[in-house]
């Protein structure tokens, strides 16, 4: 067990670094969509330059963080399988399935917009940016709280804090309305 921060540390790393990857792409995909609506040739030179940032983005960062970070997680739970028996684990691993599914839905938009294809708007993604924030309190605060009842006020706070996210995206569209190049 020498070597477990070791795997701990690698597990985190490359979960900080998917993360990072599903904060961004969907912004690439708001300016993706944006530029997609502009005339041309703004929208062609724009159009190009995001989806290869976009795809540098998806595939030399997010997808492999993605593997990595479950391929240590599997490690760890191989390490200490008694963490299969605490119910904080249950709850994280149901928000793990939870990211996964938003990762391989983020990835069905990647795909569509790669092909020029787009079925969302801008608005939408800027709300979408916003899923992983959620993933990501609620597995800190079960990985930190590790109590179900202070998870009761870790899912309060993440409540608060997507009303606040509304309110805060309501604010900004108003005034991206009354200025555009806000």
């Amino acid at each position: 067990m020498e070597y477990y921060n070791y795997i701990k540390s690698l597990h985190l790393i490359f979960v900080i670094t998917w993360f990072a990857g599903l904060f961004y792409i969907p912004r690439l995909f708001v300016y993706q969509i944006e530029a997609f609506h502009k005339p041309s040739p703004e929208k062609e030179i724009l159009g190009k330059q995001l989806k290869l940032m976009a795809k540098r983005l998806w595939t030399i960062i997010t997808w492999p963080s993605a593997i990595l970070a479950v391929f240590f997680a599997i490690w760890l739970l191989i390490l200490i399988p008694s963490w299969l028996e605490q119910s904080w684990m249950h709850v994280k691993l149901a928000f793990v399935v939870l990211l996964i599914i938003y990762h391989i839905k983020t990835h069905i938009f990647y795909k569509q917009l790669q092909q020029d294809i787009v079925k969302k708007s801008s608005n939408f993604m800027r709300l979408w940016n916003e899923g992983a924030t959620f993933i990501l309190f609620a597995v800190v605060f079960l990985v930190i709280l590790k109590n179900a009842f202070n998870w009761v006020f870790g899912v309060v706070g993440i409540l608060v804090l997507g009303v606040l996210l509304m309110l805060g995206f309501k604010l900004y569209k108003r005034i991206r309305n009354k200025n555009p190049e806000a």
